[in-house]
């Protein structure tokens, strides 16, 4: 795959690629002061942005293509804001970088947040963890949201309508029809964009996923990685119910957030959406995540043969 870094058409500015090299002489024009301290990617460290470790307490996000720059001022402005009114931590920004070097857009320094990511570390307890997070999106959904984000284009609209990714949904279904039940998954899709939200609209994070929730000794301790951060219908937060949770843990969730029948069918639908497209081909993934979507694949249906809706 070619990088996107250096895609572009004849002419148009080339990227540099974005690496400790690049990282230190941004540091060393525009923060002098922690540009002697130990640099080190993370790796992984997200799709979205490139991570590095700064010090023993900060951390360096650089957005990885354009489409992404625009999350940085985003968290910049508004996660000082939610952060006294959440259960658990969420990343605190220390400073906003600004272009240089060849990087065309702004870039971030936030707090270092200890522990894994539920992707990789130790659960104890998955029902627990699922309450857990749980309370904290019901918490994020209490905040005002006047004044918000909208959904739009550059958070892949999370927290807005579902119907939007209706054609693609559709030919990822198509071109899966000899693998999946596709006239359940036809059903399930529909089932999902047929309501809208009518209520007035709360914050989503946009993007909950094992990667984005850290444990600490098994526990949920911090939610990451709000550069899809909007104000509007919340039921893209409630896909993990299916990409991750099962059985109690699901139940759990569930039990523990006030949404309507129709939230959760379009929380379904987010889940089998990208799913789908992952499957078919359609979207960027690493191998581990194509693997994955088979499983949700499965998972969902099952759900749907199970409950009947």
């Amino acid at each position: 795959m070619r990088s996107a870094n250096n895609a572009g058409p004849k002419g148009a500015r080339t990227i540099p690629d974005i690496d400790e090299s690049l990282v230190a002489r941004l540091l060393a024009t525009q923060f002098p002061d922690w540009a002697a301290l130990p640099l080190a990617r993370i790796s992984p460290g997200g799709w979205d942005n490139r991570t590095f470790r700064l010090g023993t307490d900060m951390l360096v996000r650089i957005p990885s293509a354009p489409a992404y720059a625009l999350q940085i001022e985003k968290e910049q402005r508004w996660l000082p804001q939610l952060a006294p009114r959440l259960p658990l931590r969420i990343p605190e920004p220390l400073a906003l970088g600004r272009a240089g070097h060849g990087l065309p857009w702004a870039w971030s320094v936030y707090r270092w947040l200890p522990g894994e990511a539920a992707a990789t570390g130790r659960v104890a307890a998955l029902p627990v963890f699922a309450r857990d997070l749980a309370h904290f999106l019901a918490a994020l959904h209490r905040i005002d949201a006047d004044g918000g984000p909208q959904p739009g284009i550059d958070n892949f609209h999370r927290g807005g309508g579902l119907a939007v990714y209706d054609a693609q949904a559709r030919q990822a279904i198509e071109l899966l029809k000899h693998r999946i039940d596709a006239a359940a998954a036809i059903m399930v899709w529909e089932r999902a964009i047929r309501s809208t939200w009518c209520y007035p609209p709360r914050w989503v994070h946009g993007d909950i996923s094992p990667g984005n929730l850290l444990v600490v000794d098994g526990a949920l301790s911090a939610v990451i990685d709000f550069g899809q951060l909007a104000i509007g219908d919340p039921a893209c937060d409630l896909a993990i119910a299916w990409t991750f949770f099962f059985g109690e843990s699901r139940d759990a969730f569930h039990s523990q957030l006030e949404l309507d029948h129709d939230t959760w069918d379009r929380g379904r639908g987010w889940a089998l959406w990208k799913a789908l497209v992952v499957a078919a081909g359609l979207a960027d993934a690493i191998a581990q995540d194509k693997q994955h979507c088979w499983k949700v694949i499965d998972e969902i249906l099952l759900d749907h043969r199970h409950t009947g809706n």
